[in-house]
């Protein structure tokens, strides 16, 4: 069983920035499609970036040109850069590879004055 740990989650100001990191062992995301969802209260889970097995991205219109997915240099960590945070981006990110059904436990991201 794949096990996917979310961290870099917290408070911060809108405008300001985050970086969320997923860690896994091994070289688990080596070749494989890695994506990040997030889940607001009382919405469903919804995509925010994914980055193919050839490294491709994309991104929802929400996030796009101020989120960016990439991976760790040893394919053991994926990353999810956030700026000009904005408050309807509060909810809890996940990491997600989509061929394993495997999920982390996810991590808080709050954005509010």
């Amino acid at each position: 069983q794949v096990h996917l740990v979310e961290s870099g989650g917290g408070l911060v100001q809108p405008g300001g920035s985050l970086r969320l990191s997923c860690a896994t062992s091994g070289s688990i995301f080596s070749r494989r499609a890695v994506g990040w969802y997030r889940q607001a209260p009382g919405k469903q889970r919804e995509l925010v970036a994914m980055i193919s097995s050839s490294n491709g991205t994309r991104y929802p219109n929400s996030v796009k040109d101020r989120f960016t997915i990439s991976r760790g240099n040893a394919n053991n960590a994926i990353y999810l850069q956030m700026n000009s945070l904005k408050p309807e981006d509060t909810a809890v990110y996940f990491c997600t590879i989509p061929a394993l059904n495997s999920w982390g436990q996810g991590t808080q991201v709050t954005v509010s004055s």
